[in-house]
């Protein structure tokens, strides 16, 4: 046997990585493509139809009298989700009382208060006084001790704020209840057996807990009565939307002014959405 023909066992080739190859999705390019051209299509007809006339947009955007209408809306909204939900809050504790008593009455507020439309519970708060033209005070069936005319009382913001907040009560109530029921029975059992008192219970151990149920639900609330704030324009108060309906009724620019009106929507909810998110990460800390 020669030296050549001694086979010397060869060294084996490292393996090679495998390579990554990304699946083709055209479908998502075409899809991309054409919501740019539709997003394209709508800037251009905002832009280039004069029928929007930004000229008055411009103009009244910054109005007093539109900033003034604007202060309203802020104010009506933050009257019907602080009452609101104040006494939601109570409507909730109510509904999970062991008191069937509470409990009733509790459900016969939310299943009224949902079932009647909005603007109906403002013309009625409006027009208490056609029912009760002067409320008392004094004993059930018995002697009154003072009385006081409905009309000196519930001025026009005042029973908007009343209708806004009442009819809030009864989603706020639910919101909070749904929060609440959410919280793992086991902490209260655990919150008692420390023997922690009722409110500390509520205040320290469930409601933080529960607020990551509540927050998400109860921005929605917010922000939908931005909106819904609008309704009151019945009312005659001067809010954003019944001032912007006073400007171009007297000068006749509708489109202008309901975009001027639309702007602030979109700015006053932006800003609502985005303290939103913070909360939400707030209570939210716990699950990271």
């Amino acid at each position: 046997m020669t030296l050549s023909e001694v086979k010397t066992p060869s060294l084996q080739e490292p393996e090679r990585p495998l390579a990554v190859v990304t699946a083709r999705r055209p479908l998502r390019w075409v899809a991309a493509a054409g919501v740019l051209v539709a997003l394209a299509m709508v800037a251009s007809a905002l832009i280039t139809n004069p029928a929007w006339e930004w000229d008055v947009v411009r103009l009244y955007l910054f109005a007093p009298s539109v900033l003034r209408s604007v202060l309203v809306t802020l104010q009506l909204t933050a009257l019907g989700i602080g009452l609101g939900f104040a006494l939601g809050t109570v409507l909730a504790l109510m509904r999970l009382s062991e008191n069937r008593l509470l409990s009733w009455v509790a459900w016969g507020y939310v299943w009224l208060f949902r079932s009647v439309p909005l603007i109906l519970q403002l013309l009625f708060w409006y027009n208490l006084a056609l029912l009760y033209p002067r409320l008392s005070v004094g004993v059930p069936f018995g002697p009154e001790f003072f009385d006081f005319g409905t009309m000196d009382l519930i001025a026009p913001l005042t029973a908007a704020a009343l209708g806004l907040a009442l009819h809030q009560a009864a989603y706020a109530a639910e919101i909070v209840r749904g929060g609440l029921l959410s919280v793992d029975p086991g902490q209260r059992e655990a919150a008692a057996a420390l023997g922690l008192p009722r409110a500390r219970r509520l205040f320290r151990i469930i409601l933080p807990q529960a607020m990551r149920t509540i927050v998400p639900n109860a921005g929605n609330e917010i922000i939908g009565l931005v909106k819904g704030t609008s309704v009151v324009y019945i009312m005659a108060l001067p809010e954003l939307f019944y001032q912007v309906q006073v400007i171009y009724n007297r000068n006749g620019r509708v489109m202008a002014l309901l975009l001027v009106a639309a702007i602030w929507y979109l700015a006053l909810t932006t800003v609502l959405s985005i303290v939103q998110y913070y909360i939400e990460r707030h209570y939210g800390r716990g699950r990271r």
